[in-house]
């Protein structure tokens, strides 16, 4: 049986492994971010994380394997909008306050740099293009069951199946999103508009 103080030493060992792995990942954001994936190299991520080259391979086979778990990681970011859309209550209410939430959320600078690292890594590499999927289809599969929830009840009028109106309304709010970034127009000033066209597209019901 293993003693209490190997437990303790057993704890902060894998404490410091979670930990380290994690600032290889934050180094890596940094440096996509700043350079790019394809002009980014292991060595690069290693200089900025502070560890070996052989450290980050104690880790991450290669810098591909880093991208999937920050990729990984996105869904746990996506969490938060899922259970929004999931939520009691109005939909035409949820679906105005998902909007703004994840429009807002979209509209940072560095999630639209690293949606467009990952999604363009992603039309190349099968494994990650999966992982893509997998995380947009549980946010695509939300919102669906609120579209169906708000055209059960009367207020929503949809001119299209649930899922595809999903697919329409995200890819909108990303579309957005990129201008309010790359344009002169921040997205505090494109949401009302933004609001205004989805709800007309949805049929949403006044209130």
């Amino acid at each position: 049986m293993e003693t209490p103080s190997g437990s303790a030493r057993g704890t902060k060992r894998d404490t410091d492994l979670a930990d380290r792995r994690l600032m290889i990942l934050q180094a890596a954001v940094m440096c996509f971010l700043e350079n790019g994936f394809h002009q980014t190299g292991v060595r690069d991520i290693a200089a900025r994380a502070g560890v070996s080259l052989g450290n980050l391979y104690n880790h991450f086979p290669g810098k591909h394997d880093v991208l999937l778990e920050i990729a990984r990681l996105e869904r746990l970011e996506l969490d938060p909008f899922v259970a929004q859309l999931e939520k009691d209550g109005s939909a035409p209410k949820r679906f105005k306050q998902f909007v703004a939430a994840y429009a807002k959320h979209l509209a940072a600078p560095e999630n639209v740099i690293l949606s467009i690292e990952i999604t363009s890594e992603a039309i190349r590499k099968d494994d990650l293009g999966d992982l893509f999927w997998q995380n947009r289809k549980a946010l695509v599969a939300a919102l669906s069951r609120l579209l169906d929830r708000g055209a059960e009840t009367g207020d929503f009028k949809l001119s299209a199946s649930s899922e595809e109106t999903a697919h329409m309304v995200l890819e909108l709010i990303e579309g957005r999103a990129y201008h309010s970034v790359l344009g002169e127009a921040k997205m505090r000033k494109l949401l009302p508009g933004l609001q205004a066209f989805l709800s007309a597209a949805i049929g949403a019901a006044a209130r």
